[in-house]
């Protein structure tokens, strides 16, 4: 899920509050896109591809390679003493050896730093000879070093196999770039020249191959290889190899690999027509361009370049497009509006989940949404589940990671909607984990009925381990996706009155105790026997639903917007109305559950309305009734004024004094519910004595006149009931 980052929302207000009011709506999370936000704008686009994914597709096959482990790979290689260098020099050396390489490296002479390192072992001393003759510009030296430590045993080369291979290539590359003045002709140039690039390459190819047999590589010079032979490649005009080995570089990890990529492609757009439409004749060009302009990598916050319009144009000829690049021409073409070129490259493109995809987009231009649903059901099962596209940014500033099968899935849900197939939309949106959380959300809270929503969950998301407390809201945490859907359903559950259900959905231990004394209040205001029971019940319910109502009693979306543990609020949904592609039989369902009411923190107004009822089975000179009265008030008077008004105003006409009242709704103490029943007795009898207090001359005769004859009568009825015999 989006969970907000709740420590940069905290300085982002500080930050607003300190500057301008404005600022404050800086502070907020990355929205992700919704699907069904603008559904028709949905189904008709098409997203950018991802330059990274594209590019990557251009990879020739290399040895097995591990992925760069760090961040900038090679590039941290080979400007002698870099910190990239300085880190893994020392990596399986003795300090005593680790100081003595780092001596011999400030050295000019490598016969010199041969000498001093006598004692090292052999590849280490042959090996930083190399790198000081190297360092000087002598490749000449610096080769001859380079090949006696490749020319040790294995065994006795363990550090350094990788760095001799990849230093001799680079060596040999610089050697082939620089003037032959030894040799007498253009032609023995050309030839010597030619040699040393065979056998950089050559040595670039060892790098690899010794990186994969295990040889120590902390450096990643085996993917920084690939770089420097395209690099050879290139510079002999051979963009097609360059631009498989470069492609190879970037989707093992290397930063050097995309960059190199993404100058590549920027050249092309920079050439003249002339000179670029003979490079498009390779497909690997015109893979790379499409591969750029498809991922808009040129653009600048959503602006297109001037002239990739005409690019575009270039790669649709027919003299240069190329079948095998159809479906990503096609793709181009729909993205920059040329439908009829999009149907015509869609006829030679490959059955994939992108020519399915843009198949389906077609089929609903032409308004054929039975052909655009099986085109969907295609895609979604030709696309691959882990490909992804990566991260970008729509018009309105949305967020969207791409996973091609997610967003099919996705837009097909949109049609189910449109035809009643509520589960089947419900089920296609949740498998996109996070993705499209926000639309799984509406759907499940304001489409599906709440005994549709249970048997899915029932039947297929069984409950994660559950933990003790909510996360720490100081720390992005997020529940596992199951617990997310779980909890929305325990939710509607308790709002619905379902209570006994609800908190086995709950993920956190604390909040489902949460819900059963919540759903145990509530009952227990049905069931006593007395009314002061039944309000001290409905007083309880109230003070939870008021302090863990969002926990508790939120909509994950609209009003209340759990989703971001409501401190932020997207727009309320009021009543809809059908139209486009809302139906009606959609339309009844979200109206008919609609927040009641429908206000942003929603709870807060139940919390009240039973703080209301609590008092209303209370004696109003009671004690509990006040402080009833004064919590409800505080419950709602920062969401309803005048609400919180009318709770006071019923307090100052029927209340108790109490010494409290100057702060209603602040500093309101805990109702005294055990004392009720006693207090109102003892009212009664104070009530009763202060009415009879002027009588109590006439109230003491006449208790005595009843005296007397009451005794009179019991005297007659003693004599009329004696025995006989004893008369």
């Amino acid at each position: 899920m989006s969970r907000l980052n709740l420590p940069r929302c905290l300085l982002a207000v500080a930050v607003a509050a300190v500057l301008t009011t404005p600022l404050a709506s800086a502070c907020g999370p990355d929205y992700p896109l919704r699907l069904l936000g603008d559904r028709a704008r949905s189904l008709q686009e098409l997203p950018e591809g991802n330059f990274n994914f594209e590019a990557g597709r251009l990879a020739v096959a290399t040895p097995a390679l591990k992925q760069a482990a760090s961040y900038n790979g090679e590039t941290r290689w080979y400007a002698e003493g870099q910190s990239g260098l300085e880190e893994a020099e020392p990596q399986g050396l003795t300090p005593e050896q680790a100081a003595k390489v780092k001596a011999l490296r400030s050295l000019t002479d490598p016969a010199q730093a041969e000498q001093a390192g006598a004692q090292l072992p052999a590849e280490l001393r042959l090996y930083t000879a190399g790198a000081v003759a190297f360092a000087q510009g002598d490749d000449v030296s610096a080769q001859a070093y380079f090949q006696k430590v490749l020319a040790l045993p294995a065994s006795e080369r363990p550090l350094r196999s990788t760095w001799a291979a990849y230093s001799l290539g680079r060596s040999l590359a610089r050697g082939a770039d620089a003037a032959r003045d030894g040799e007498p002709s253009d032609e023995q140039r050309a030839q010597a020249r030619q040699a040393d690039i065979k056998a950089a390459k050559q040595a670039f190819g060892l790098t690899r191959q010794l990186a994969v047999d295990g040889a120590s590589d902390p450096l990643e010079l085996g993917i920084a290889s690939l770089g420097e032979e395209a690099r050879l490649a290139l510079d002999a005009g051979d963009w097609s190899t360059a631009i498989g080995l470069y492609a190879s570089q970037l989707k093992l990890g290397s930063t050097t690999g995309y960059s190199s990529m993404k100058q590549l492609a920027v050249e092309l757009t920079q050439m003249p027509a002339d000179q670029l439409a003979p490079l498009l004749q390779q497909l690997p060009v015109q893979q790379l361009l499409t591969a750029y302009l498809i991922s808009h990598a040129g653009w600048s916050y959503g602006e297109q370049p001037a002239g990739e319009k005409a690019l575009v144009q270039q790669l649709q000829r027919g003299d240069i497009a190329n079948l095998a690049n159809a479906d990503r021409l096609a793709a181009l073409s729909y993205q920059f509006g040329d439908y009829d070129a999009t149907a015509t490259l869609l006829e030679h493109a490959p059955d994939n989940g992108l020519t399915w995809w843009l198949r389906a987009k077609m089929a609903l231009r032409s308004g054929d949404k039975a052909a655009a649903q099986a085109a969907y059901a295609k895609a979604a099962h030709a696309f691959p589940e882990d490909e992804s596209w990566g991260w970008r940014r729509d018009a309105d500033w949305n967020g969207e990671t791409v996973k091609p099968r997610c967003r099919v899935e996705g837009e097909g849900a949109i049609l189910a909607l449109e035809r009643g197939d509520y589960l089947q939309a419900f089920e296609a949106l949740y498998r996109s984990g996070y993705i499209y959380w926000a639309d799984t959300a509406e759907v499940a809270e304001r489409v599906l009925t709440t005994d549709e929503l249970k048997t899915f969950v029932d039947a297929n998301v069984p409950a994660p381990p559950s933990v003790a407390a909510p996360p720490d809201p100081y720390a992005y945490q997020p529940r596992p996706i199951e617990a997310e859907l779980r909890q929305l359903l325990g939710r509607r559950l308790l709002r619905e009155g379902r209570y006994d259900q609800a908190p086995a959905y709950f993920y956190e231990v604390s909040t489902q105790q949460a819900a059963r004394d919540y759903g145990q209040a509530r009952q227990a205001a049905e069931s006593r026997w007395t009314d002061t029971g039944k309000a001290q019940a409905l007083y309880q319910a109230g003070k939870l639903a008021r302090r863990q109502g969002m926990e508790l009693l939120g909509y994950e979306m609209s009003p209340d917007f759990a989703w971001f543990d409501g401190l932020y609020s997207l727009d309320r949904v009021q009543t809809q109305e059908p139209g486009g592609l809302l139906s009606r039989g959609e339309v009844d369902r979200q109206n008919a559950n609609l927040a009641a009411p429908n206000n942003r923190y929603h709870y807060r107004w139940v919390a009240a309305e039973l703080g209301s009822q609590a008092a209303d089975l209370l004696p109003h000179t009671s004690q509990a009734y006040a402080a009833t009265l004064c919590h409800a008030t505080g419950w709602i008077q920062w969401s309803d004024q005048q609400l919180a008004q009318n709770l006071y105003r019923r307090y100052v006409a029927n209340g108790p004094a109490v010494p409290w009242a100057a702060n209603f709704g602040n500093q309101c103490p805990e109702p005294r519910f055990e004392t009720v029943d006693r207090d109102l007795w003892q009212l009664r009898l104070d009530t009763l004595r202060r009415a009879a207090r002027p009588y109590k001359g006439w109230l003491f005769g006449l208790a005595l006149v009843a005296g007397v004859v009451a005794a009179g009568y019991w005297r007659k009825k003693r004599r009329i009931t004696v025995p006989p015999a004893e008369l």
